[in-house]
């Protein structure tokens, strides 16, 4: 998948931009049964559920401290920010889990299997789909072909392959867009069909990069929508965004990030209470 890559100015550029080409699948087996809480307010788990677990993760750039010791974990069936000032580590979080860099120390792990030696691609076969910032559809396809061009890979009967295309573009909203050159999409438009290629390949987790970046107030609204869509179908969501007030709305709990560590963790109301957050993030007149 080629992606239009940020500026990452270390020594594992070149890392990045080949695992970014090689990321576009995410096969895992077949889906498995969600288990609903007592209390509607809480994430509908997956059973049998170990989840995607990053442990004590370190990292330095030119001598400088990025990671140090940075700890989470994310269940199938949940939605979980990662949140914190500028220079907290939350990106480089992120492509440590995706495989996009590596860490010098700490361990990721996906329902109780070590895979911090795994490149990118093998991440995402594995069930870890990760979905930038920057635009990653490919512009020069149509809507349907963006959706197809995975299925072709994931799935070799090419009934099912229509089929299954039918159902995602119905899915998502986005029939009408099924001959739309990607290039004349909108914000909330594209970023639909950039989830929707991502669940043709049937991902366990999905990393969200800044999804309600630049995007209009009604879009905020769908990309929202769009969020608790994965949680129903069961996948775990993790979430950065410096959109703070709109991403607490929208997750169960949340990560708090400050000088490479986790300041705190908990649900959004217990996250806003906390006056550590509120003296070194939020700011003491932050509300919800």
């Amino acid at each position: 998948m080629r992606n239009h890559d940020r500026e990452c100015r270390t020594t594992d550029d070149q890392r990045i931009d080949d695992s970014r080409r090689e990321s576009g699948i995410h096969h895992i087996d077949d889906h498995q049964a969600q288990s609903e809480c007592e209390d509607g307010s809480e994430p509908r788990l997956v059973a049998e559920n170990t989840g995607l677990m990053a442990t004590n993760l370190g990292k330095h750039f030119k001598k400088r401290p990025i990671l140090r010791g940075v700890s989470l974990s994310v269940q199938r069936g949940e939605v979980v920010g990662l949140l914190g000032p500028n220079g907290a580590g939350k990106t480089t979080t992120f492509y440590v889990i995706t495989g996009l860099i590596s860490s010098e120390y700490g361990t990721i792990s996906l329902d109780g299997e070590n895979i911090t030696a795994l490149p990118m691609y093998r991440r995402s076969r594995l069930g870890i789909g990760y979905l930038p910032q920057e635009a990653s559809i490919f512009r020069g396809l149509s809507v349907e072909d963006n959706i197809r061009a995975i299925l072709e890979v994931t799935e070799p009967d090419p009934g099912k392959r229509e089929a299954e295309l039918d159902s995602l573009l119905a899915e998502f909203s986005i029939t009408h867009l099924r001959r739309t050159p990607s290039l004349a999409l909108s914000g909330g438009e594209r970023r639909r069909v950039e989830i929707s290629r991502c669940l043709a390949s049937d991902p366990k987790f999905i990393l969200l990069d800044e999804p309600l970046a630049g995007i209009d107030p009604i879009a905020v609204g769908e990309i929202r929508d769009l969020v608790s869509h994965l949680k129903d179908r069961g996948i775990g969501v993790l979430i950065t965004d410096h959109n703070v007030r709109e991403t607490l709305d929208v997750v169960d709990r949340a990560y708090i990030l400050h000088d490479g560590m986790v300041l705190m963790e908990g649900k959004p109301s217990e996250i806003v209470t906390h006056q550590e957050v509120r003296r070194v993030y939020l700011g003491d007149n932050f509300s919800l």
